[in-house]
């Protein structure tokens, strides 16, 4: 394990924020938590658990553990009619992806591409194209910072929703996913419904299916790389049918999904797109001229100019279309998670 104070967290969240965290471990087996659940100098301090640190925002520096999660590893069980993957938290996800496919495992293809880690994935129940990491989640095993001790916990029982879970509520700073195992069916079935995939035909190839995907977000998504940004920022917003068929009236091309009972899912993006705030700026952050979801920091962009622009985007979209957008971006603060009206007020 290794252990820095005062550290800076610029090369650990592609927003490019320079934040700084009171305490940095990066930790690449479970006994490094152990040994940190032992320490009251690390037990005591509010926790940060970041993998690629691809769906936060440091709103000012953090003055906690920030654990970088490095749990590597993988097992593969022929459980006949399906495959099941035991899948160690810090493995890259698009990496994964990849590899299952290579292997002939099929299922999750629709999400390649997806930044950060195994681990965050159960968090934010990361999605895409029609398919959620629930689809085939079975189990997240997790480190328990109040007994010491890793268990197990069901798919039913991280009580997943639309980019939600029991992580981002009362396990948030209670439990640290170590690993996450996935049932990937032998009889596997395309999902095409949604977007360019619908495109490939009714029985397109796995390979199809993630070459497609690959290609939709690589043309439409920035490389953090080179441009500092979080992916999606803002969730599509779900609403209700009628206000969704009110919208659908006034706005012919909308594009609408079908979601819980009486619900419809809008496309945030289109949104904020009607709004014309594509290459939108305050300061150094811009909306991002290709992709309206994605939220930019152009080169030396404050936590604050983001925040700002996040909040105008949002307003901007509520004004026009009686719609309110919540951001998919996590937002830390000194002590950990808040909310963008928090950070505002």
């Amino acid at each position: 394990m290794k252990l820095n104070t005062h550290a800076s967290l610029l090369a650990f969240n592609t927003l490019a924020l320079d934040a700084h965290a009171l305490w940095l471990a990066e930790i690449d087996c479970v006994a490094d938590l152990t040994a940190l659940h032992a320490d009251s100098q690390y037990s005591a301090l509010p926790r940060l658990v970041l993998g690629g640190g691809s769906n936060v925002l440091f709103t000012s520096d953090f003055l906690g553990l920030v654990i970088l999660n490095r749990l590597k590893g993988m097992t593969v069980q022929d459980a006949g009619d399906h495959w099941l993957l035991h899948v160690a938290a810090g493995e890259e996800w698009h990496q994964l992806v990849h590899h299952a496919l290579q292997q002939g495992w099929h299922g999750l293809e629709n999400l390649a591409l997806i930044p950060g880690t195994v681990g965050a994935a159960p968090v934010q129940n990361i999605g895409a194209y029609g398919v959620e990491l629930a689809n085939f989640c079975c189990y997240v095993d997790a480190f328990n910072w109040h007994s010491g001790a890793v268990e197990r916990i069901t798919a039913a029982q991280c009580r997943f929703g639309y980019r939600d879970s029991i992580f981002k509520h009362e396990y948030q700073d209670s439990h640290l996913i170590t690993a996450v195992g996935f049932t990937l069916p032998k009889a596997w079935q395309p999902v095409v419904g949604y977007g360019p995939l619908a495109a490939l035909g009714e029985q397109p190839s796995a390979q199809a299916i993630f070459d497609t995907v690959c290609a939709t977000r690589m043309a439409k998504l920035p490389d953090p790389a080179v441009l500092g940004n979080a992916g999606s920022f803002f969730k599509n917003p779900v609403v209700s049918t009628q206000l969704a068929e009110q919208l659908k009236q006034r706005y012919p091309t909308l594009p609408c999904y079908p979601a819980a009972q009486g619900s419809t899912k809008l496309a945030a993006g289109w949104l904020i797109d009607q709004c014309g705030l594509k290459g939108f700026t305050i300061g150094r952050a811009a909306v991002h001229q290709q992709q309206a979801l994605v939220l930019v920091n152009l080169g030396g962009a404050s936590a604050m100019e983001l925040i700002a622009l996040a909040a105008h985007v949002r307003d901007t979209v509520e004004q026009r279309f009686g719609v309110v957008l919540e951001h998919e971006v996590r937002f830390m603060g000194l002590h950990g998670e808040t909310q963008l009206d928090e950070v505002l007020a």
